[in-house]
């Protein structure tokens, strides 16, 4: 196992997410779910253990999300940390705080560890160019300062990137930049900043991760290394901002901590917050630190805040940092700024009492050692072909036979079969490869291996076929449903990390008492002559409809997305009014309508223009059915050149609109008019 010794206590913390926007399931599968599993895991083996998190409130993201929505900051990040907040209790993501770095042990906190480490002479000044805009009198960060893309000659592209090609930028880098404040050019003007020399702990650095722990993962590992051989150098930790913790000494106004520097030192204001212990889960060698974290966070979590903790010099430096890689959505990246995203305050909503499929299914697909994709279709066959057909049909299999045969009282087990034992030899060798996984983070594994008590139920019951054998033999069926009833504790306990909410429900429908870890392998949680709870549903089969309306709602966010940020085509070239009076539109009404044989786009339509009859082939299928269209009227440009498509002659063409997607919509007169009605 990756434990080299053996801990007193436990310090897991878990990402602080930014507060401008809710969590969505890449956060989840990333961070939140392994982190719970893990720490609900330690609860059960009586471990001492705190779990810390909070909102990340400072930040140019939150400055920009303020302006946009023409509020505060502090009002940008109270609604978005109540929405977390709520959302994490909801799926039960189980924090002993969720903390804010607003708060005012955290300004406590954070000031008092940069005044340390600038009275100890850590920092180094250092004056550098930065654009300034003359008309708001502030300093921009990278953020607030846009222009032409210097690669794509996009317009729009923000200081530190842009979005359109994905070129990393400097604002410098810019063509014609502007300040998002004022709108006004940005002038060049010194500003001066504290840095942390990373450079002068780089051998501390390379002995501590890449001779100390070569057991972290091999993308955490791997990142470390590259960022060290590439030589480090020093980071600013502060900013010109007017949003933040003020920088606590002379000579600093209108500087705040640079956003990384501070959301760190969170983890230790919501330990003191959580506990006035809280010196011993940071300062003791005897604690096991833990940080969960995304791919996008191992520099900080790696080189910057141990940095930091070597620095300052009375805290411990974490044992693992056990980040995942990013987890997709349709084969498409998340992007919370296309809303190309699932959000769990909207699930929670949309998908009640799933809070645990959620959880199954992001961890059986979790991005452990590469990006992984969700899909809908994946959720509803786990849903389906897992959790109902496995899980919940093992346990509703054998409270309710033990309902039917027994009234619902265990009953008392006889001499083992070699079959029985067999089975019940295979619980202890589950719980070491539970225990071995969950250990080194491995959680997709210790998934499987959970889920493989309720397979081993299922098997038992349909080798023993107590059904079958209580006809001839009913003093057998009791030893089978006593072992089923013991394998269905077990499995309980097993799944309580991965689904707290199916767990709590087992052990209610068993009436025992809350189920302790060590009791995986055991034979007698259940004890013969008590009385179980009435058998329940764990889980409800997901019908087509319900993942269409999913991938529909992800559909209409792509398409709202591509219209909000279409560009309008420029005007066609000038046409005289003679040119436009050639045309000859008229109301028409389609009288029939088919598809088009072998084509996907086209339908044939006979439409009644009030001079003729004719025959109009139109690529309109992916929009309307000929059902839809029989009895419409619409705008016909009767007088185009007859053409031949499919072998069909075409005479004339339909007047629609095209938005940003490419979806066509008819045109059509907002009243009945006779056909022939010309339009101009």
């Amino acid at each position: 196992m990756e434990t080299k010794k053996e801990y007193k206590r436990y310090l897991v913390t878990s990402a602080l997410p930014y507060a401008n926007g809710p969590v969505h399931i890449g956060h989840l599968a990333g961070v939140y779910v392994p982190s719970d599993i893990y720490v609900r895991y330690l609860r059960l083996r009586g471990r001492d253990v705190v779990w810390v998190c909070g909102s990340d409130e400072h930040g140019v993201p939150i400055t920009i999300k303020a302006r946009k929505e023409g509020v505060t900051p502090q009002d940008v990040v109270d609604k978005y940390n109540d929405i977390i907040k709520r959302s994490f209790e909801g799926l039960g993501i189980s924090f002993d705080i969720y903390s804010r770095t607003t708060s005012p042990t955290h300004y406590q906190t954070a000031s008092e560890f940069f005044r340390t480490l600038h009275e100890k002479g850590i920092f180094t000044e250092a004056t550098s160019q930065q654009y300034y805009d003359e008309e708001a009198k502030t300093f921009l960060a990278d953020r607030y300062i846009t222009g032409t893309c210097p690669h794509c000659q996009s317009e729009g592209a923000y200081g530190d990137q842009c979005e359109k090609c994905g070129s990393t930028l400097n604002p410098t880098d810019l063509i014609n930049p502007k300040s998002m404040i004022s709108g006004s050019a940005p002038v060049m003007k010194e500003t001066t900043h504290w840095y942390l020399p990373l450079d002068r702990y780089e051998g501390k650095l390379r002995e501590w991760i890449l001779e100390g722990h070569k057991e972290w993962k091999t993308n955490v590992y791997g990142q470390c290394k590259s960022w060290l051989d590439m030589g480090l150098q020093p980071r600013a930790v502060s900013r010109d901002l007017n949003w933040g913790i003020p920088v606590p000494v002379e000579g600093a106004e209108g500087k705040v901590l640079y956003v990384w520097f501070d959301a760190p030192i969170g983890y230790i204001s919501a330990t003191k917050d959580l506990t006035p212990e809280w010196e011993k889960y940071w300062k003791s060698e005897d604690t096991k630190m833990v940080h969960f974290i995304g791919k996008d966070n191992i520099v900080f979590h790696c080189i910057v805040f141990p940095t930091m903790l070597m620095a300052h010099g009375d805290y411990i430096l974490p044992e693992n940092v056990p980040a995942n890689e990013f987890l997709n959505l349709e084969g498409d990246k998340i992007s919370t700024s296309k809303n190309w995203a699932v959000w769990l305050n909207e699930y929670l909503e949309e998908m009640p009492g799933k809070q645990d499929v959620l959880r199954y299914v992001l961890c059986a697909n979790a991005p452990e050692t590469k990006d992984n994709d969700f899909t809908w279709k994946d959720y509803q066959a786990r849903n389906n072909n897992e959790l109902v057909a496995v899980l919940g049909n093992f346990v509703n299999r054998a409270l309710v036979l033990t309902h039917k045969y027994y009234g619902g009282v265990v009953p008392e087990a006889g001499e083992l079969t070699d079959y029985d034992k067999e089975i019940l030899a295979e619980l202890p060798k589950i719980k070491v490869a539970l225990e071995e996984n969950i250990e080194t983070y491995r959680f997709r594994e210790a998934l499987k291996e959970a889920m493989n008590i309720a397979r081993l139920g299922n098997k038992y019951l349909a080798d023993t076929e107590p059904w079958k054998v209580v006809k001839t033999d009913p003093e057998r069926v009791k030893t089978i449903l006593n072992v089923a009833l013991q394998i269905v504790a077990n499995t309980a306990v097993a799944i309580e990390p991965f689904m707290p909410f199916s767990a709590e429900k087992i052990t209610s429908m068993l009436a025992v008492d809350r189920l302790q870890w060590d009791m995986i392998g055991r034979t007698d949680i259940v004890p013969a002559g008590h009385t179980i709870g009435k058998a329940e549903l764990l889980f409800e089969k997901i019908e087509d409809e319900v993942i269409e309306r999913q991938v529909k709602k992800l559909a209409d966010a792509k398409a709202a997305n591509l219209a909000a940020n279409a560009e309008v085509p420029e005007q066609k070239e000038s046409v005289t009014f003679d040119d436009f009076g050639k045309m000859d539109i008229r109301v028409s009404t389609v009288v029939a309508a088919e598809k088009v044989a072998k084509t996907k786009k086209l339908l044939k339509l006979t439409v009644d223009t009030g001079i003729d009859t004719r025959t109009i082939v139109s690529g309109i299928a992916e929009y309307y059915t000929p059902e839809e269209l029989v009895g419409r009227q619409i705008l016909v440009l009767v007088n185009l050149l007859p053409r031949e498509l499919k072998g069909i002659t075409s005479q004339g063409m339909i007047l629609m609109s095209a938005d940003a997607t490419g979806r066509l919509t008819l045109l059509a007169p907002t009243d009945k008019v006779p056909n022939g009605s010309q339009v101009g």
